[in-house]
């Protein structure tokens, strides 16, 4: 990942989106990557990086929220929503979505070319996404050397999309999956309960404002790696947003 976690506690400008589903409602928290206040990559492996990122909620953010996001996952995991998803030897079902400035990119049309490598993530409000997708944009030319694609999933608008592409300076499409139809198929929706719900709405995630409807469903995270005739190869779905697949291992598939 190209850059580490830093926390912010004064107010944001009015522009930007302001606290996550982590943060604590009556101070700004704002996830923030040290590149905004030094130079440097950060080559650590990114469990290593989430690491402090879990440190840091552990510290700042109030037992009860905490204890609300770990009920979700707990019941996720004992509904086998990862387990029930898309795994590998399966068939990847086809798409065509609109990418961060509206322009359609099909499964169809990049598998044509090579490999595919498909990231599901939540939005640009969790700071887990953001940090996953930052590890991928430092291997996303290796990526792209290898003869494959990589592209990035979610249920956020277009206007969400483009902000969050531009913002970190991806170097891959971010694809708007409206109403989660694409990781629908993939066996990877759910709906956020009424509790976390909650909490998203005292914490600045607004949801049905971010996502464009009122549905509150969410793709579990996952990772795909397919082949040219469609056939996943390496699939990596978690119900805990806070585990996401190491880059390199990624890589070490494509090999």
């Amino acid at each position: 990942m190209t850059q580490h976690l830093a926390l912010s506690l004064k107010p944001e400008s009015k522009g930007d989106i302001v606290g996550t589903a982590e943060s604590r409602p009556s101070r700004t928290m704002k996830w923030r990557s040290l590149q905004e206040f030094e130079a440097g990559r950060d080559v650590r492996p990114l469990r290593e990086q989430f690491a402090e990122r879990k440190e840091l909620i552990a510290k700042y953010v109030p037992a009860d929220v905490q204890a609300v996001h770990a009920r979700t996952v707990a019941v996720l995991k004992r509904q086998g929503l990862a387990a029930t998803a898309l795994g590998i030897g399966a068939r990847a079902p086809s798409f065509e979505l609109p990418d961060h400035n509206g322009k359609p990119v099909s499964s169809g049309m990049l598998l044509n070319s090579g490999r595919l490598v498909v990231c599901f993530i939540r939005g640009r409000w969790c700071p887990f996404c953001v940090g996953q997708m930052e590890a991928m944009n430092s291997i996303a030319a290796q990526v792209n050397a290898s003869g494959a694609s990589l592209v990035a999933i979610s249920p956020q608008t277009e206007k969400q999309a483009y902000f969050m592409h531009d913002q970190h300076k991806f170097g891959f499409p971010l694809l708007v999956d409206a109403r989660n139809e694409v990781a629908r198929k993939f066996g990877l929706v759910y709906r956020v309960p009424e509790e976390q719900q909650a909490i998203y709405q005292r914490t600045f995630v607004n949801l049905p404002f971010v996502n464009g409807d009122g549905s509150w469903e969410l793709p579990i995270p996952a990772t795909y790696m397919i082949d040219r005739d469609g056939t996943i190869l390496f699939a990596s779905a978690n119900e805990d947003y806070t585990e996401r697949p190491e880059p390199l291992d990624i890589l070490a598939s494509l090999e």
